[in-house]
This record gives C-alpha cells, sequence and structure tokens, in this order.
C-alpha cells in the first residue's frame, strides 16, 4: 500500500500561510511559476501550495502534485460566492458534486457535459466528504470566537455560521452582478455556491484516480447588498477557517 501523501491547495495566499503554520519540516521547491511546500501535518506527509486562479491554472497545479509529488488525496480549501440565498457570509460549503458551469458544447453533446468523460458532475468520495464534515463542524461546535475576535464577527455578521453539503459550480467567471447570479441559479437550481477552480481539480483529480474533497467559505451573498471588505475577510475570517478545518481533518486521521 503506497504512502499517504496529502496535496492541498488554497485558493489565497492567506489561507496558504495560515495551513503552512501546521506543517514541520518545511521545504520548499519552485517551478512552473508556482511555490509548492513539503513536510508533515500531525506526521502526515503533505504538499501544500498555491492553487492560482481559474480553471486551467488550477488544473495545471494539481496535476503537478499528482505527477511530482505522488499525492494520494487531495484537499481543496477557499472561499466561494453564494447562490443559493440561503447562504450567508461565514458559511461552509462543502461538495458532494463539482460541475464547470462555462462547458458547453452543445449540440455535440448535453450542455455541461465534459467531452470524453461522459459526465457533467464529479463526485466527492463518501469518506472524505464525511471527513471534512466532521472537521467544519467541529470547528463550529467548538466557537468560532475562539479564533475570531468579536469585532470581526460582528462586523461580518458571523453570528450563527452554518455548514452545507451540495453542488459548487466552477468557470472562468466571476459573479459580480445579482443578475449574473440569479441566472446561474435558474439553469443550476442545485448549485449552493460559486467559485473558479474546483470542478476542474475535480476533473484531474478523477482522471488520475485520485480522491478528493472541496470545502469553500462564503464570502459574500446572493445579493446585492452584500458587498464586504474582501482582503480583510480573507485575513482575519476565511484564513483562519482554513487553519482550524485543515487541522481537525488531520486529528481525525487521514485513511
Amino acid at each position: 500500500m503506497n504512502e499517504k501523501v496529502i496535496g492541498i491547495m488554497g485558493a489565497m495566499h492567506e489561507e496558504i500561510n495560515s495551513v503552512l503554520e501546521l506543517m514541520t519540516g518545511v521545504e520548499e521547491f519552485s517551478f512552473g511559476k508556482r511555490t509548492y511546500y513539503t513536510g508533515t501535518i500531525n506526521g502526515i506527509k503533505t504538499v501544500l501550495v498555491f492553487s492560482r486562479w481559474g480553471k486551467v491554472a488550477a488544473a495545471t497545479t494539481v496535476t503537478s502534485l499528482i505527477t511530482r509529488f505522488n499525492i494520494t488525496d487531495l484537499i481543496f480549501i477557499g472561499v466561494a460566492g453564494a447562490i443559493d440565498p440561503k447562504l450567508k457570509i461565514g458559511d461552509v460549503v462543502i461538495a458532494d458534486r463539482l460541475i464547470q458551469h462555462d462547458m458547453d458544447a452543445r449540440p455535440l453533446m448535453p450542455r455541461f457535459e465534459i467531452p470524453l468523460l461522459g459526465l457533467s458532475y464529479f463526485e466527492t468520495e463518501p469518506r472524505h466528504l464525511t471527513r471534512a464534515q466532521q472537521a467544519v463542524e467541529g470547528m463550529f461546535n467548538r466557537g468560532i470566537q475562539k479564533f475570531i475576535n468579536q469585532e470581526e464577527i460582528e462586523r461580518f455578521a458571523l453570528n450563527a455560521p452554518r455548514l452545507y453539503t451540495g453542488d459548487i459550480a466552477s468557470g472562468d467567471k466571476f459573479f459580480a452582478s445579482q443578475e449574473d447570479k440569479e441566472a446561474l441559479h435558474a439553469v443550476l437550481p442545485e448549485t449552493l455556491c460559486v467559485e473558479m477552480e474546483g470542478a476542474a481539480v475535480a476533473q484531474v483529480c478523477y482522471e488520475y484516480e485520485v480522491p478528493f474533497v472541496v470545502i469553500r467559505i462564503i464570502s459574500d451573498e446572493c445579493n446585492e447588498n452584500s458587498s464586504i471588505d474582501f482582503p480583510d475577510f480573507i485575513q482575519n475570517v476565511s484564513s483562519r477557517y482554513a487553519h482550524r478545518i485543515i487541522e481537525n481533518i488531520f486529528e481525525l486521521g487521514i485513511s
């Protein structure tokens, strides 16, 4: 049986830096305009890297993790924008399925279907989904006030953040307008949130038979009144979420 090597991809530098605090015996390897950090977390070999933004960049990064670092499992963590109106800033979404909302090869094949694979969705393996759910629930049960101060909790209205599990949509488009969000939700009504990397990473993992989980922290709601200080949120909320979630996953054990 191959030794476990866990790949962790973060969508923001701040998230990478927060997870890096958990690693021991760190070494750096730079190539392809990316810096990969190797070491251990809780005694488990780990490779940590900033995904870079967009489907092509993220797919390139995870391919390097698989082919050059021989990872056996992949965790992706980062922020996302809500598409489902029930989501609030500070909620966490774990994908049970991921879809590329900008894939459209009609009339050759149905909308959203990936050419040559015959799939529209990539599914998270149940054991990885369960482990991530336990890690997030553990963080919320202990209370985010243990690592986020009250001023920030009030500023971002993080009064009762919740965990959701469901569909995440990915594509090379930033959803800034309410109209765009509503249009996507109309065509993919089961989608909870949208981002720019997860489904592409999931496709690469599927093709290389590497189990994965994608975890997203909601940074904006599906309404016109959800603007926040995004850099502040990344620095003081999502990066701290990332640290605690990854720490909890490794404490639960990677099997």
